[in-house]
């Protein structure tokens, strides 16, 4: 499996590469994302998937190991294929398409060509958890999507035996004053007084 290629760019699209690496010409499939890292580079370094099919074989280049580890989730995801994945990482920015996937936006999703209301909710559903461990790679993200104080409120009151709802409730009356100097246990108790 060839993970890499370092070489000559011979020729560059908006879609493909051809990188020249020890006489051997590679063609890689590419987002616009990676396009743009790259465009005004005469040789460098990318990141690929071989993606096999039964009627023969795709390479796929990205820019930073982070693009290709987004890249081989969403295929990962029934639905969406290498190319429906590499029409949407051209569509939008890799940290754009994970912000949107953590927050639930499937509406966000909706909005790149070739994606339905029922794909982009799935691929919420199917990544929204995995893709907050690999969000670190992204400095646009950073401290973003640790669980919110309100979060783990909600998540205490619910062990306490509260239902979710009652709990959503009960946090996000004590969210609607000031509590930004308040410790988790100061929410908790809040909550518990405004049931």
């Amino acid at each position: 499996m060839i993970a890499s290629l370092r070489g000559k760019f011979i020729r560059k699209t908006p879609s493909s590469i051809i990188v020249e690496a020890f006489g051997v010409g590679y063609e890689l499939q590419v987002s616009l994302y990676t396009y743009d890292q790259i465009v005004e580079k005469e040789e460098g370094f990318l990141w690929t998937y071989m993606h096999l099919f039964e009627n023969g074989q795709t390479l796929y280049g990205f820019a930073t190991p982070e693009e290709k580890d987004l890249f081989i989730h969403l295929i990962s995801v029934s639905g969406v294929g290498a190319s429906t994945a590499r029409i949407m990482l051209s569509g939008m920015k890799p940290y754009e398409i994970i912000k949107a996937i953590i927050q639930n936006d499937s509406k966000r999703l909706e909005m790149i060509k070739g994606i339905g209301k029922k794909t982009a909710e799935r691929i919420v559903v199917d990544l929204k958890d995995k893709l907050k461990q690999h969000s670190q790679g992204y400095p646009e993200l950073a401290g973003s999507f640790k669980p919110s104080l309100q979060e783990d409120a909600c998540v205490a009151l619910i062990a306490l035996g509260l239902s979710k709802s009652v709990a959503e409730i009960a946090v996000k009356k004590v969210f609607q004053s000031d509590v930004e100097m308040l410790s988790l246990e100061d929410i908790i108790k809040s909550a518990l007084k405004n049931l």
